[in-house]
């Protein structure tokens, strides 16, 4: 079948951007092998921040009386909260179908491979276009450790289709993942223990905000292993031992593996139509998402950079404007925040202070404790700490990172400086409204002499 695009993939930027061309008079192919909607909508944002609410609402009626409110015994229904977790995903990968529809795409079922340059076969039908684009995101690593391979052990989706709660959850990782799911299982009722060879959790991190996270985990009784090489893994479902370089054993009944992920590109051909990937399995992109085959973008987590939905969806947005001739902007130059949806939540964008030493980038930083707002005083939730790089020369936002609640909805304030290149004296000059969390960005850039109230 000939077409003028074909997506493969149907992520948080394949689908997008299909339903766009589409809109503009493009015949468009999408190709899935698996469910509509990608990694977010299966497997990902959707589910975990789901099951997130439900373990946040059983902490929040466990820990009531902090608050002079009586509340029964909690317990937790992990069967009812994963079938919640199931319909909420099977109505958006409907709407997903749905939407795809209604825009006349051509969906084709199956595992997409190259075939030659600009041709794509999938389930034994060869299908051509002028342009491609490979948004075929990317699955979760398995490391080389001894003894895993003969050993049952869960990843972030598999672990999400347990009905029964596990007695004790070991986790290998301490990154996002790593950190969502220990407190989330935490606060259903397992014990937890988070094993990491970095010293602390969210190594990319500076040590003061990985330890305000730590430090809220340790007080919900998550244990840490952190600096802790794993040398073996070994046992049978319900018994899971971890050996650790120096000799100490962690026992648990399941077992995580949330080490990072992997592009998913080794059967895609892409040899075949000459398109280059790295050493990890990346595809190798420019700024304008064109790879080194001719008619060929790449979008995505498929690409190896930050693996965020909406860095994805943002890949849509500016290769629509590339193809269809209205700008030539990529994605060199944006500013891309992230949040863990822990809590406290973990949030920022930019330059971290060990970064900026690195690169030998002049700052000035400024650093406030979270339960410094008096909102966070009103409501007991205290924890973290709120961060800010300054340019010395400019007043403009280097990197901001904020531990608290709410944080990934307060980071957009210095995204928006930033992208707008705005100097921060804009939020210090602004009236913030009381009490809000909100007032700490404008604290913590009071706490920087240049700012300080005189």
């Amino acid at each position: 079948m000939e077409a003028d695009v074909i997506v493969i993939g149907s992520g948080q930027a394949g689908v997008p951007l299909a339903s766009r061309l589409a809109a503009a008079g493009k015949r468009v192919i999408i190709a899935e092998r698996k469910d509509l909607g990608g990694t977010c909508v299966n497997v990902g944002c959707t589910p975990t921040k789901t099951m997130i609410a439900s373990a946040r609402a059983a902490q929040v009626a466990r820990s009531a009386a902090r608050l002079g409110v009586r509340a029964g015994e909690v317990s937790v229904d992990l069967a009812k909260v994963v079938d919640r977790k199931d319909s909420i995903v099977r109505e958006w990968r409907e709407g997903v179908a749905r939407r795809l529809k209604g825009e006349r795409i051509t969906v084709v079922n199956g595992a997409a491979r190259f075939t030659g340059p600009r041709q794509v076969s999938v389930g034994g039908e060869v299908h051509t276009a002028e342009t491609i684009v490979i948004n075929v995101g990317a699955r979760p690593v398995v490391p080389p450790v001894e003894g895993l391979d003969r050993t049952p052990f869960l990843d972030n989706a598999t672990l999400m289709q347990v009905r029964e709660l596990p007695g004790h959850l070991l986790i290998l990782g301490g990154g996002y993942i790593g950190c969502e799911f220990g407190q989330m299982f935490r606060r259903f009722g397992s014990k937890v223990t988070i094993a990491d060879r970095s010293g602390h959790l969210m190594a990319r991190e500076d040590p003061d905000v990985s330890a305000a996270l730590e430090g809220a985990f340790r007080a919900e009784g998550i244990a840490l292993e952190l600096g802790a090489k794993v040398s073996s893994v070994s046992g049978s479902a319900g018994d899971i031992r971890v050996k650790l370089e120096g000799g100490k054993e962690l026992r648990g009944s399941h077992l995580l593996v949330a080490v990072g992920s992997r592009p998913n590109t080794d059967d895609l051909g892409c040899d075949r139509a000459g398109v280059r990937l790295d050493e990890k399995g990346s595809v190798l992109a420019d700024g304008q998402y064109r790879t080194s085959a001719q008619g060929i973008y790449a979008v995505g987590d498929v690409l190896g950079g930050p693996q965020f939905t909406h860095t994805s969806w943002d890949d849509h947005r500016l290769l629509y404007d590339i193809l269809l001739g209205r700008s030539q902007r990529g994605r060199e130059g944006r500013h891309i925040p992230f949040t863990a949806f822990t809590d406290p939540q973990v949030a920022g964008v930019g330059l971290t202070e060990k970064e900026a030493k690195q690169k030998n980038v002049a700052c000035e930083v400024g650093t406030m404790p979270f339960g410094n707002i008096a909102r966070a005083h009103e409501v007991d939730e205290t924890a973290g700490l709120l961060k800010v790089l300054i340019d010395p020369a400019t007043e403009r936002v280097l990197g901001a990172r904020i531990v608290g609640a709410e944080a990934g909805e307060l980071i957009h304030v210095f995204v928006a400086l930033m992208q707008a290149g705005a100097p921060a004296r804009a939020i210090v000059d602004m009236e913030v409204v009381h009490p809000t969390f909100a007032e700490g960005i404008q604290s913590v850039l009071m706490t920087l002499p240049r700012f300080a109230l005189s």
